[in-house]
């Protein structure tokens, strides 16, 4: 065998394992089913929908008692969103949360033009959010005098369980 036959015979192994290789692989919609089944089958053996459902209604629990009233009040380092940093106050009025800015961003504008109000969007937290500040405020005692009156006050609906106030940090 001369050395040009060899080498074409080389070349051609290696061109046939590379195709092998390349073919064998690449994700397939079976692999791609059988990994979300795995993942489901750890979800529902793991946290379950009754746990599940009990973190979402600690969320939601009073925990801060304000002027004889039981409001949530949540600490959290949060940044103000496109508009200027000076508006942000230290108690804000959470009246929604998204995980998309434009969301955010059309809830803001519709609080400012309906209901008149100063509102902006924070985002931070450990779950990486923007937040809809309906107003902000100095002291925690407004602003849960503020949150007490939401449903008086706005006419735009509140997207989230219940009002709550962001301690910003």
């Amino acid at each position: 065998m001369n050395t040009k036959t060899l080498l074409r015979y080389i070349m051609a192994v290696a061109l046939l394992a590379t195709c092998v290789l390349a073919t064998s692989c690449h994700s397939n919609e079976q692999n791609y089913k059988a990994a979300y089944d795995k993942a489901m089958d750890k979800y529902k053996t793991g946290i379950g929908a009754e746990t599940y459902d009990r973190i979402q209604a600690e969320k939601v629990r009073p925990n801060t008692v304000i002027n004889g009233d039981s409001v949530r009040l949540v600490r959290m380092y949060a940044n103000v969103y496109d508009d200027s940093t000076t508006i942000a106050k230290p108690y804000n009025v959470v009246v929604a949360e998204f995980t998309q800015q434009f969301n955010a961003k059309t809830m803001r504008d519709r609080l400012r033009t309906e209901d008149h109000l100063p509102s902006y969007v924070l985002f931070g937290g450990n779950e990486r959010k923007y937040y809809v500040i309906a107003s902000g405020f100095d002291d925690k005692e407004s602003a849960a005098f503020f949150l007490k009156e939401t449903d008086k006050k706005l006419k735009t609906k509140v997207l989230v369980p219940r009002a709550w106030i962001l301690n910003r940090l």
